[in-house]
């Protein structure tokens, strides 16, 4: 058994993989924006964006195949209208994940979750939005945005949000997604 606490974080010295804006989803909520997407990562999609490469932060030989709803909660920056991640719940099928994100260093941080333990990982994703978001906030390095957030807000867009996640859990084109993963569209994402 391990003593060291943080052995469930995996470090990376670069940031994840940005939301493909013509697959995600955005609902407004304050000082906060929701982002739902589908994500399809392989090797050829980490591959197009530079994570294969992280440093050898991955186990060799160890490739990438899974798939499920990102949830991305987004913050608006300090100096201007800019919103960048923060939080990332990656709910996927194999390894369910979320990830602080910090600006400041230009990394993440990324915890797994046990679907044992935790169960559905979209809907422990949903509930830690609910229920823990302005820690989770500050925790990632944005303080600022978490003293922000308003929770009536939060809660009057979630309803929204978990609609859109269930969505496209079970209704999704995954030759679209890997296509618009691969080819990095531009865009806005859809904004409810």
């Amino acid at each position: 058994m391990s003593e060291n606490p943080s052995d469930h974080i995996t470090r990376y010295s670069v940031m994840p993989i940005p939301p493909v804006d013509a697959q995600t989803e955005l609902f407004d909520a304050g000082a906060v924006r929701f982002g739902v997407e589908y994500r399809l990562l392989d090797d050829a999609i980490a591959a197009a964006n530079q994570l294969a490469a992280a440093s050898g932060e991955r186990e060799a030989g160890a490739g990438f195949d899974d798939r499920g709803v990102s949830l991305h909660v987004f913050g608006r920056a300090r100096d201007g209208d800019e919103f960048l991640e923060y939080l990332r719940f990656d709910c996927f099928d194999e390894d369910p994940h979320y990830h602080y994100v910090s600006w400041r260093d230009h990394a993440n941080e990324m915890l797994h979750l046990d679907p044992v333990a935790d169960g559905d990982p979209l809907s422990w994703a949903l509930d830690r939005i609910r229920t823990r978001l302005p820690q989770m906030l500050a925790r990632a390095g944005a303080p600022e945005v978490a003293a922000r957030v308003d929770a009536r807000q939060v809660e009057a867009v979630l309803p929204k949000v978990s609609e859109a996640a269930w969505r496209a859990r079970y209704h999704h084109d995954d030759r679209a997604v890997r296509e618009q993963a691969l080819g990095k569209e531009a865009g806005e994402g859809r904004r409810r």
